[in-house]
């Protein structure tokens, strides 16, 4: 396992910066959510982070090695994109056999242990599937490379309810059996934060948060009630988001103190904050 350094990176498309400047240090054996809306960054930093692409100016360090045109070090890295980057007309087990000559740890006997759990049918091409079943394949390509660093790209994506927990479940499990380090990018936010140690929110190609799960949880809640005495309560508080239905309002307060006496006065509630409410606050402020 291996640290992971971004100095000063910064990629533009013309006059469009995709990542403006970011410095950023992923330690070794943990499991991150990179969060970000829609155009964010967040395809450009993992594909900048295997060399899909090169900075504008920056760089990017894994064990202090540059990743540019480094094939000692990308080969320790398994990235799940949401492009299909393999030829369509082959068949799902003929991917498993050619995916073992790039990676060598590859483990065939758990990517078809897997592809029998998730109900993927090895037999059939690439092009047969359909798109759930292609995040799946792909995913299962991922756990079973045996990369130190694994990222996932929108891995649920066409993933029903029921596959979908199977595979966070199967992300913790892997990692658990033998630890690395591991990065998911995906937009549904509260399915995925069991699994996450850590959170990393970027907006419009900048980070601005990265903190510990449970961390993060802890220093925000909710404060709800009648507008004027909310408003009381969070006077030279640090707030994110709102909403507001009638003369009823909810904000988001970050504040490790939570003052109950003042909120039973004010007959306020206090509640817990889910993460995507949060990473909704936090990107739209």
């Amino acid at each position: 396992m291996y640290e992971i350094k971004i100095d000063n990176l910064t990629k533009r498309y013309g006059q469009t910066i995709a990542l403006d400047n970011v410095s950023l240090t992923l330690e070794r054996g943990k499991i991150y959510g990179l969060l970000g809306r829609n155009g964010a960054g967040k395809t450009t930093l993992l594909n900048l982070m295997t060399n899909k692409i090169v900075p504008t100016s920056g760089e990017i360090t894994i064990a202090g090695q540059s990743v540019e045109e480094n094939d000692a070090v990308l080969n320790r890295i398994y990235h799940m994109s949401e492009e299909t980057l393999y030829p369509p007309s082959l068949r799902v087990r003929e991917v498993f056999r050619w995916t073992r000559e790039f990676y060598p740890k590859f483990d065939p006997d758990y990517a078809e242990q897997l592809a029998q759990r998730f109900e993927l049918n090895t037999r059939k091409r690439v092009k047969e599937l359909s798109t759930g079943y292609t995040s799946i394949c792909k995913a299962i390509l991922t756990l079973a490379s045996n990369a130190e660093i694994l990222l996932f790209d929108e891995p649920v994506l066409g993933l029903d309810a029921n596959h979908r927990d199977m595979l966070y479940k199967e992300i913790l499990a892997n990692y658990i059996d033998n630890p690395k380090t591991v990065i998911v990018s995906t937009h549904l936010i509260d399915e995925v934060a069991d699994v996450l140690e850590e959170v990393i929110i970027i907006k419009q190609g900048q980070i601005i948060l990265k903190r510990p799960l449970e961390e993060l949880l802890v220093s925000a809640y909710t404060v709800s009630g009648e507008i004027s005495q909310v408003e009381k309560y969070i006077a030279g508080k640090k707030c994110v988001g709102g909403d507001i239905l009638g003369n009823f309002k909810s904000v988001i307060v970050f504040d490790d103190e939570r003052n109950q006496s003042l909120a039973k006065s004010l007959n306020l509630e206090l509640g817990k904050v889910e993460l995507q409410k949060l990473f909704i606050g936090l990107t739209n402020a």
